[in-house]
């Protein structure tokens, strides 16, 4: 009896044992439960303890726990070298107020949502509001909202985002004590899908028809709320939101709806009413999405779980991390091209050693540990990554190459909640890694090199189904490309680059979108 029991005992144990095994490596690795280990980046050293508030750019006044993110990610990465000026600092601690004081709940914001069907020039408005909605890809509103909020800064308007699209489980609230979260009882909630160009409130069109309103000779907009279509396919006169004179008529209006796929942030330097306030609040030019994404962009706890089990599970033991982010334009499925484009730009550049197919001498020690996080639609560009080095060894044989990826979606579902949030927690692992590959014109890849303060290398747009000689290159600048720029002129025929380079010296063509514009820093990246 006693030795049946035994045998039982002991099958019973054997069963649970192949069956916890056969959980761990049957699950997702965004499944795994992290070990216990410490991030390599992560510093218990009193002599050099991690700045959670990130040199001042993010305020005190939260529960931690509410959202980890806020000040756990600074655990995850290299302290940023690009440190918030003190003019940003003070601008961000002053607009929160300005937030508390206008947000939703606020007397404040129910006498403006109770005006919102009057005639109004804005005189005598005490909070003032611009709506972001989002739209297209999460990459995209991203970048559209960290430039809404630029431009709230800039004019000292409250931001309010359009919650219908489960941004409240992508992002925490950004600000203390109040929320950012335009309420779903907002009177023009059920409209705001409908605005687009024609719309008879947007900006354009009213420009377009001369809806102005006269008054000695200053011409306004009599009106409580405008539209303002800034999508890539806006016309001439919805364009002309950029122009130093029309910003003049926007600003007495008390309500702002906006729609952008864009982030527009460039042009918002070629006006000279912002010029000089963005230069005190940006001495360094091109940390702007550095230092607005890091500020308003926090993951909430679900996704940060994501970061977390991941980063832990495969990243945290790494001397170095690469990211590589592919993304294929306008063609489903993998390339092959892209691969070799991808290989040939790595090994070039030296962010890979060349692989081997000699056998790994004996006496070699492996010194280092690289560890490679592809982000992609389809899996078998990792595959055939991991292959390359799984199979060989590198030219040098001290390196160990891992290669990992953390979704496989193939398609994009842009108004999915999990595939948005395993999109975020993707975008928010490569701006963990020491070095970032991004696709020329993704989005994805601005977001990431942005967050992560780094200096992509840009793989160039194949042409002819061939792999560009050279297949990268190294960009000047960190801060993302906005792909559709003003075509049109304010006050006279301002296009091309010579134009540009005379309206502001650190506003220059993208390296990956000619007709594109981007912020580089001015004079030493020239």
């Amino acid at each position: 009896m006693k030795s049946t029991r035994t045998c039982i005992t002991c099958f019973v144990v054997c069963s649970m044992l192949l069956l916890a095994f056969s959980n761990i490596f049957s699950r997702h690795p965004w499944d795994l439960d992290p070990p216990n280990v410490t991030t390599t980046t992560g510093s218990k050293n009193p002599e050099n303890p991690r700045d959670t508030l990130q040199g001042g750019l993010l305020a005190k006044a939260f529960d931690q726990k509410s959202c980890l993110s806020r000040y756990q990610s600074s655990l995850y990465r290299k302290p940023s070298p690009y440190k918030p000026s003190l003019d940003l600092i003070s601008k961000l601690r002053s607009y929160e107020k300005l937030h508390k004081r206008c947000a939703p709940g606020t007397e404040s914001y129910k006498r403006a949502t109770e005006n919102l069907h009057k005639l109004s020039d804005g005189s005598g408005e005490q909070c003032q509001y611009i709506v972001w909605v989002p739209l297209s890809g999460l990459g995209n509103r991203i970048l559209s909202l960290v430039s809404v909020f630029l431009y709230a800064l800039l004019t000292d308007r409250v931001i309010l985002v359009d919650q219908r699209n489960d941004i409240n489980d992508l992002f925490c609230e950004p600000f203390p004590d109040a929320s950012w979260l335009l309420p779903l009882g907002f009177p023009l909630t059920n409209q705001m899908d409908r605005f687009n160009w024609r719309s008879p409130r947007s900006f354009g069109n009213m420009l377009k028809h001369h809806r102005l309103i006269s008054n000695s000779s200053i011409k306004s907009f009599q009106t409580s709320y405008l539209y303002l279509h800034l999508v890539h396919n806006y016309g001439e006169y919805d364009q002309m939101f950029f122009c130093q004179g029309d910003q003049s008529l926007i600003r007495e209006v008390p309500w702002l709806i906006v729609k952008s796929d864009n982030y527009f942030v460039p042009s918002l330097w070629l006006l000279p009413s912002f010029q000089s306030e963005l230069t005190k609040l940006f001495p360094k030019k091109d940390t702007v999405f550095h230092h607005l994404g890091r500020y308003l962009i926090h993951p909430t706890n679900q996704v940060w779980g994501l970061v977390n089990r991941f980063y832990n599970a495969y990243l945290s033991r790494a001397d170095e991390r690469l990211g590589i982010q592919i993304r294929v334009f306008h063609r489903a499925g993998f390339l092959q091209l892209v691969l070799d484009q991808v290989v040939s730009c790595t090994q070039r550049e030296k962010l890979l050693p060349e692989a081997q197919e000699e056998e790994l001498p004996p006496q070699v020690n492996i010194s280092k540990l690289r560890a490679v996080l592809v982000t992609s639609l389809n899996p078998e560009y990792s595959n055939n990554l991991k292959r390359v080095y799984w199979e060989r060894v590198s030219s040098t044989g001290d390196v160990i190459i891992g290669v990992y990826q953390a979704s496989q979606e193939m398609h994009q579902q842009r108004n999915k909640k999990l595939h948005n949030q395993k999109a975020l927690a993707e975008m928010y692992l490569l701006s963990l890694t020491d070095n970032i590959v991004t696709s020329a014109w993704s989005t994805f890849g601005y977001v990431a090199q942005g967050l992560g303060g780094m200096k992509p290398w840009i793989l160039y747009k194949p042409e002819n189904y061939t792999v560009p000689d050279p297949p990268c290159g190294r960009a000047t600048s960190m801060e993302p490309c906005f792909h559709s720029p003003p075509l049109y002129g304010c006050e006279a025929d301002t296009g091309g680059t010579d134009a540009l380079k005379i309206a502001s010296p650190f506003v220059r063509r993208c390296e990956d979108r000619v007709s594109g514009i981007k912020l580089f820093d001015y004079p030493q990246e020239l």
